[in-house]
């Protein structure tokens, strides 16, 4: 209602939940923006497209899936997540190990979910997802599809096989006696 004067009269309890509604507002917005900016944490995005028809093509870095290390501490991974597997289906790493994952599907809509990580992605036929992950902790580190693949004429449904395990190793005895040695 209009107050005499022609100003938009507010009851008071109105008032308050404008002002707890804005304030909660800004609280998240800057919880996200110091998440993003102070912890490292991001929403994995396609950097590229791709066509699915070409990932055996010789020149494709998908052609040949696997780890790749860079330098010392540094990997990439290219993933192809098809029904029912993700190639490769095994990674091993050194604790420590920085890992950037290059994902890509070739037939259907998968994802991919490594346990107790912050890795989570989509696989889309045609879209290359990436994202960047540092593995501190020695493990054996269990992924899996977290996208129902679908179903397919003939053939028996098989999307409770798509899993695959990251596994950071911890230096050995040895490996540690001969960098002290050094």
């Amino acid at each position: 209602m209009h107050a005499e004067n022609g100003s938009l009269h507010v009851e008071k309890w109105e008032g308050i939940w404008i002002r707890v509604a804005v304030a909660m507002t800004v609280v998240f917005i800057a919880a996200i923006t110091v998440a993003a900016l102070s912890f490292g944490i991001t929403v994995p995005g396609a950097t590229a497209r791709i066509n699915p028809a070409t990932l055996t093509d010789p020149n494709n870095p998908f052609a040949n899936p696997g780890l790749r290390e860079l330098a010392p501490g540094k990997y990439e991974v290219y993933m192809v997540a098809q029904t029912w597997n993700f190639v490769p289906d095994r990674i091993e790493v050194p604790v420590g190990s920085e890992v950037t994952f290059y994902l890509t599907a070739r037939d259907v809509i998968h994802g991919i979910k490594i346990a107790n990580t912050n890795v989570n992605m989509m696989a889309l036929p045609g879209q290359v997802s990436v994202l960047r992950a540092k593995f501190d902790k020695p493990g054996v580190y269990n992924y899996i599809c977290h996208e129902y693949c679908g179903y397919v004429a003939n053939a028996p449904i098989g999307h409770h096989t798509m899993y695959g395990q990251l596994i950071v190793t911890a230096p050995t005895d040895s490996s540690e006696t001969a960098q002290a040695s050094q």
